[in-house]
């Protein structure tokens, strides 16, 4: 087995390492509005759920050169948000969003998505998703890096609305199976969901 120090590696090398073995990787697909009004839409690999009292979710937001992306951005100024978790039906609209466009041009406009209004927040999310998690802005904390240009924004929210579509949802529990969830895995890899089975925690 080999043994690897971090510090013995570029940060493209450790990032490879990172999204190569945590896998398979929830994606959070993420739209926030600009001061000007742009529905802004990214999807993000780096997502996972914190805790429910309240229920909080996690989102590391990558920075270049120090400077945030939109997301991070447009979260920090309104303090508002919305998730969806991307599945089969429209993953490849998802993928679009990634393009890098100004800050002035809308990714759900080029992915030819349609916007859905929202019950607490001001951010419309995204017709197409199966679920959506209104949320503000809990703490945004930049992390790595140096101080004067953090690697990234850990962008905390606290959800204040679930949207779910009707079929998926009974008896307080999701059919993943019918949600047909998609998940990252490294380079341009993606996942759907496969084979499931069960254990049952030890007392």
């Amino acid at each position: 087995m080999k043994s690897i120090d971090p510090q013995d590696l570029s940060v493209k090398e450790n990032y490879k390492f990172l999204t190569g073995s945590i896998i398979p990787r929830p994606i959070a697909f993420v739209t926030t509005l600009s001061s000007e009004g742009v529905l802004n839409a990214a999807p993000f690999s780096y997502f996972n759920a914190l805790t429910s009292n309240p229920p909080l979710i996690a989102i590391s937001i990558g920075r270049k050169d120090g400077i945030q992306k939109d997301t991070s951005r447009n979260a920090e100024e309104l303090g508002e948000f919305v998730v969806h978790i991307p599945d089969e039906t429209y993953i490849e609209a998802v993928n679009q969003t990634a393009a890098n466009l100004e800050s002035d041009q809308s990714e759900v406009e080029l992915a030819n998505l349609t916007k859905a209004e929202s019950v607490k927040v001001g951010v419309p999310g995204i017709a197409e998703s199966k679920i959506r998690m209104e949320c503000v802005v809990e703490q945004i904390i930049p992390l790595g890096g140096s101080p004067e240009k953090p690697a990234t924004d850990l962008l905390i929210g606290r959800v204040v609305h679930y949207h779910i579509s009707d079929e998926l949802y009974q008896n307080g529990r999701i059919d993943a199976e019918k949600l047909k969830p998609v998940g990252r895995l490294a380079g341009s890899n993606y996942v759907k969901l496969g084979e499931t089975f069960s254990l049952e925690r030890p007392e």
